[in-house]
């Protein structure tokens, strides 16, 4: 939607509220609702919001530590930059457009460098330099409920029923069931300009997969976050609820969210080539840089303590920083071998992630492959999980955020301001959880320690 397209919408009575949203550290949309007569008139500029908003955890908590935000410094404010090519209709919202914002100094104007958007433009700007176009594409995998989020928060989270019986991995029975859910988020979502490809029951009882079209990488992370919140809204309307938690019960698979990259030099996939599986030179270096830096990267493919859940052997969640040719059991996948789509799969993020993050970390580590030359092993092959030949990736957030802290490449990336305020986080997580006692251990100790 252009902007002179909403001025009419308004006009007609159309469109009366605008949803004005920055991306959190959390990959939420947190925001304003502005009467359309009055973001017309300048809230299209900019408005603001506390500068908090890229310093809390899932709780909305306040944790100290942080540079950029605390108490001492009295929480001042953020410009929010709205940024009108993101500007577009909310169909499953009555009368309602929103836009994405970047976050800005209040004072100096300048770019938030840890706002996640922000993160990742300046990815795109490295690859931009070395002549390449990132485009990306996501699988977003999560589980549908019987009940709705209130009712379920008020029972504790207890009976937590897939809307799904079974396995529905590709079954059609079973995903006609859930179209009163399904079908709608489709089609809003296309509505909205997401180019939405297809849904899928996923390999679990009550699991779906929502797949959207490869995009420039801004624009992917962009459609990835308005496809989730959009899920969780739509479920909820239908009286359901949908959860990104990557794994909610121990026997259970876990929901993933694999990410397909390649660079591009104008029109033309730069990842194609004569050598093996049709790659090119460019992207073997790319996908050396990828295994050589996975457990650097790691704290951005899985951010809190239930992401290390998910990495149970023979659950299709890779464990392993190698590649193979079409093999799900590894951390990256060739995918479209010998064809002019070939491209890189990288399996191991869960759910849960930030995409603005998550991408950011994939065209560090592979954009500094290509600028070392970093030569790419031959492809694994067979089960990976049983390969001890392969390096693990960090199996624990203790362990991936001690792999974050000490990264050189990425702080040579993103900058050390940022590196340390994801730390941070990534510690604050540690230390809520450390100091919870939970269910299991009353189950299994109060009795018989």
């Amino acid at each position: 939607m252009t902007f002179d397209e909403l001025k009419k919408l308004a006009a007609s009575g159309e469109i009366d509220t605008v949803l004005v949203c920055l991306v959190d550290m959390q990959g939420r949309l947190m925001g304003k609702r502005f009467h359309v007569s009055n973001f017309i008139e300048s809230g299209y500029e900019e408005t603001h919001c506390c500068n908090y908003l890229l310093a809390t955890d899932l709780e909305m908590a306040t944790p100290d530590g942080y540079a950029s935000t605390s108490w001492e410094q009295g929480y001042g404010d953020y410009v929010m930059k709205p940024d009108l090519t993101t500007l577009r209709p909310m169909p499953w919202l009555e009368g309602t457009a929103m836009v994405l914002c970047d976050i800005l100094d209040h004072h100096t104007h300048a770019p938030v460098p840890h706002s996640p958007r922000q993160v990742l433009k300046e990815q795109i700007a490295r690859a931009d330099a070395l002549g390449f176009t990132a485009k990306m594409a996501t699988e977003l995998e999560f589980f549908l409920f019987k009940k709705p989020l209130d009712e379920m928060r008020a029972e504790g989270y207890r009976d937590l029923t897939t809307l799904g019986p079974y396995n529905e991995d590709y079954h059609i029975l079973q995903t006609t069931k859930e179209e009163h859910v399904m079908r709608p988020l489709r089609n809003h979502l296309y509505s909205a300009g997401v180019p939405v490809e297809n849904t899928k029951g996923e390999a679990e009882v009550g699991q779906e997969e929502l797949n959207i079209k490869y995009a420039d990488a801004l624009l992917c992370a962009d459609h990835h976050t308005i496809a989730k919140h959009a899920t969780k809204e739509i479920a909820w309307q239908q009286g359901h609820s949908a959860s990104f938690l990557p794994k909610w019960h121990h026997d259970r698979v876990g929901s993933a969210n694999h990410m397909h990259m390649s660079l591009w030099t104008g029109g033309t996939n730069a990842f194609q080539g004569d050598g093996d599986h049709g790659m090119s030179e460019t992207m073997r270096h790319f996908v050396a840089g990828l295994i050589a830096y996975a457990s650097d990267c790691t704290y951005f493919f899985a951010p809190y303590i239930n992401s290390y859940k998910r990495f149970v052997k023979g659950t299709f969640a890779p464990t392993k920083s190698a590649w193979s040719v079409d093999n799900r059991t590894a951390g990256f996948r060739l995918c479209g071998a010998d064809t002019k789509a070939v491209r890189v799969e990288c399996r191991i993020p869960g759910s849960d992630i930030n995409p603005y993050l998550t991408q950011a970390a994939l065209l560090a580590a592979g954009l500094k492959g290509i600028e070392e030359k970093l030569e790419l092993a031959p492809a694994a092959a067979g089960d990976m999980y049983d390969n001890d030949s392969v390096p693990e990736i960090p199996n624990t957030l203790r362990a991936a955020t001690e792999t974050l802290r000490a990264s050189t490449m990425l702080r040579a990336a993103m900058g050390d301001e940022v590196i340390d305020h994801y730390t941070r986080a990534a510690e604050w997580e540690q230390e809520e959880f450390d100091r919870v006692v939970t269910d299991w251990e009353i189950a299994r100790g109060f009795e018989k320690a």
